[in-house]
Formats: C-alpha cells, structure tokens, sequence
C-alpha cells in the first residue's frame, strides 16, 4: 500500500528540469504550483490533495491532479465519492483487469515524483511509522495511473491519479508486517531508465510491463521511524514529521531497519 507521502514543488520539478527548459519550468512555478497544495510534509491520500503529475501526454511539462483515481466513466457525483478512497493504489498484479484502471493502465501512465513515503509497522499490537526515502535523498519516481473526468455538474475536467503498487522488497517486507494482508506491498518505483518505458505510447504495453518489472534497476532505498501519523500525537503538515524518532521497545528487540 502507499496511502501517505512527502513531496514538494522541488520534488516535483526534477522531470521538467530534465528537459533544461528554463521558461517552462518558471511557468510551472508560477502557474500551476499555486494551484496544488504542495509542500506536503506529510499528506494522507484519503484527503485527496492536488500535486503534479507527468503524463505519457506531455512528459516533461506536468498537469495538476488529485490522489484518488476518478474513471472516466463515473456518471454522478455520488458515484464520484464512493469510488474515491477505493482508488489511491492500484496492485500492478491487476491493472490491466480491474475496471477502474484498464483504461488508464492502457492509455494513460504518469509519473509521481516524492520526497519518500510512509508505512506503519507492527509490533505488538502498535503501530510505528516509518519514512522510507532514496538513499542519496534524490526524488522518487513513482509509477502512477491518471484519468480525465468530466463533472457533470459544472462541466469541468478533474485530473486524477491512482499509485501502482507492487510486491514489497527485502526491506519493505520487514516494515510492512500488517497481518491483515497477504504480503507486504510497496509504490511500484521506477529508475531513471524505466521511467522512460513507463510513459512509452506503445498500444501493447502489457507485454512491455512484465519485461519492465523483471529490470535489474534497483533504486536503494533507507528508512527510519517517525513520530506518529494518527490521532492525537500527529503534529499534521509540518516540515519536522519525517524527522527520525526513536522506539525503544523496537530498538530493545532488535528490530534495526
């Protein structure tokens, strides 16, 4: 699973800065920041907040949209409101089945780009989060399905997006222990290399994706843990939620991630 991030507009300019085009990147600024709800310290996908996508439409200049795929064929608002939480993660195992995301695994794949993510681990019976970051604190590029939604109210279009999620790795098995689930999960996340194949127009993308997934490309990552993202204690969306916070009954029984 992937229901909470950290990102900023920094994070999200590193594909734009890529393309080297200084006034494009003003523009982003500018424009299109304002309208998102960045920095996001830390930000729960069931708030549904508005970030920065790259598209397989454009992929060096993004577009605004919110966590929380809407399927194009989504009818009336109510339908609109129901499927919402249900649609942050999309499994990759599935995306080409489910059909919330058939259309978007087919025709359109973005990129999210992160300061680094949140997941709780379990320990008995507590929950302890943790931040999980690039190793050399880079961006993350995140594999992510979008869609284009009419609201048939007023008539605007709405942008959204679902993370894919994959299998969780050596380390991620070891923090994201929910026994609720069948096997530990983490965002599918993409190397410099597979981000290009990830946003590739090409109309028989499925076959593409088992070969991407088999890629060596490992990105390293590290984590640590952190002061807590529920209830009474979460100090909300401020710059010091991914310090480092330490456990002493994880520390004591050797649970050293």
């Amino acid at each position: 699973m992937c229901y909470d991030v950290k990102t900023s507009l920094e994070a999200q300019l590193k594909r734009a800065k890529r393309n080297q085009d200084l006034k494009a990147i003003e523009e982003i600024v500018e424009k299109l920041g304002p309208l998102t709800d960045l920095p996001l310290h830390h930000a729960s996908g069931f708030s549904h907040p508005e970030v920065l996508i790259y598209t397989n439409q454009d992929r060096f200049y993004p577009i605004v949209a919110t966590w929380g795929l809407i399927p194009h064929w989504v009818n009336n608002v109510d339908q609109q409101k129901k499927i919402w939480n249900s649609t942050l993660n999309a499994r990759v195992e599935t995306i080409f089945e489910k059909p919330a995301f058939r259309d978007a695994a087919n025709e359109k794949r973005c990129i999210l780009y992160v300061d680094g993510f949140y997941e709780h681990h379990h320990f008995k019976n507590n929950t302890y989060p943790f931040f999980i970051h690039r190793k050399n604190n880079e961006p993350l590029a995140l594999a992510a399905l979008w869609s284009e939604w009419i609201h048939p109210e007023h008539g605007g279009t709405i942008h959204s997006f679902s993370i894919v999620t994959t299998v969780g790795n050596g380390m991620m098995a070891k923090i994201h222990n929910n026994p609720k689930l069948k096997e530990p999960r983490m965002p599918l996340i993409l190397s410099d290399d597979m981000e290009e194949q990830w946003l590739s127009s090409h109309s028989d993308f499925e076959k593409e994706l088992k070969e991407l997934l088999n890629r060596n490309d490992k990105v390293e990552l590290e984590a640590h843990t952190v002061g807590k993202l529920r209830g009474k204690n979460y100090a909300g969306n401020t710059a010091s939620i991914a310090n480092e916070v330490k456990y002493m009954e994880l520390e004591t029984n050797g649970l050293d991630f």
